[in-house]
């Protein structure tokens, strides 16, 4: 690989050398290397781009990479992957998509993941958007994301969005059965003329499931963010939304939780936050010899860690 494709790999999916397990790397609008395990099958989609992961009932203490890069300017591109998780398996799914633009071409990759989770199933998954490049061509990311959870399964997902990507919607569905858990770690920073919009749907249709969403930004410059969870009781269950955002600058952000309740037992609580970097932390680290911009990038790093 060349060094800008290993360090986008980096940086998108923690990946320091291809992965002994079960991967995919998928580099401007082709799959370039692949590899299956005895228990995690990838498979190549015969009617459009993507791919089909398979993970047998009962996997243990594996996991399986699916990185996107773009390094060439001007691509652009639609991807379906479909993750289709056995009973009682406990993975790990490392996904994100990396681009660097060097042209005057917008280059954009659009996914839709969708997970069928199955009975006692649990999964982390980890997803990480970046952008970088000395172009002026725009880097765009519109991910789509549906999850179908059964009986008793748990779901843990860390979307990430740091740096160096000027438009993002993210389109977000859950529909979940008894007892299954979905937990979504949002963390966002939008710098520059940067917009992000991102709209989650969690349906809480089984008795005694439950569901966490929190969501950390921080927008600064001319940037904007729009943040709209929804969380839907129509069962008995639990609920939690959370959004907390620091502005700066001239940037603009909303943030609409909304929680609707169709049941008498659904217990949804929603919150929301929107404000400035703390004055009294930044003297505190300024006094330790910091400057005032070191001491920012310290207290955002720590918000959004």
């Amino acid at each position: 690989m060349k060094n800008i494709d290993e360090h986008m790999l980096q940086a998108v999916a923690d990946m320091h050398s291809v992965p002994t397990g079960a991967y995919s790397i998928r580099k401007n609008g082709e799959g370039v290397s692949k590899n299956s395990t005895e228990n995690i099958i990838i498979e190549q989609k015969k009617d459009k781009p993507g791919i089909d992961i398979f993970i047998k009932p009962g996997t243990k203490n594996e996991s399986v990479h699916i990185p996107v890069i773009i390094t060439e300017t001007g691509i652009e591109e639609m991807v379906y992957n479909d993750f289709f998780v056995g009973e009682d398996a406990d993975v790990m799914i490392v996904a994100g998509c990396g681009i660097h633009n060097s042209g005057d071409k917008k280059s954009e990759h659009d996914g839709i993941h969708r997970f069928h989770i199955g009975k006692n199933a649990k999964i982390k998954y980890v997803e990480k958007h970046y952008g970088e490049g000395e172009g002026t061509g725009e880097n765009v990311l519109n991910p789509v994301t549906e999850i179908e959870m059964e009986e008793n399964a748990y779901c843990e997902m860390e979307m990430v969005q740091i740096r160096g990507v000027d438009s993002t919607v993210r389109e977000t569905t859950a529909n979940l059965e008894k007892g299954a858990k979905l937990l979504i770690l949002e963390k966002l920073m939008t710098h520059g003329k940067q917009y992000a919009k991102s709209n989650m749907v969690i349906n809480l249709n089984g008795e005694n499931s439950s569901a966490q969403i929190i969501s950390r930004s921080v927008a600064k410059n001319d940037s904007e963010q729009i943040f709209y969870p929804r969380a839907v009781g129509n069962n008995v269950c639990r609920a939690h939304v959370q959004c907390d955002s620091i502005i700066m600058d001239d940037a603009k952000i909303r943030s609409i939780p909304e929680i609707s309740a169709n049941h008498c037992d659904a217990q949804i609580i929603h919150e929301a936050a929107i404000g400035k970097i703390n004055n009294d932390q930044l003297i505190k680290l300024q006094t330790f010899g910091l400057s005032e911009e070191e001491a920012e990038e310290v207290i955002i790093q720590g918000f959004l860690k």
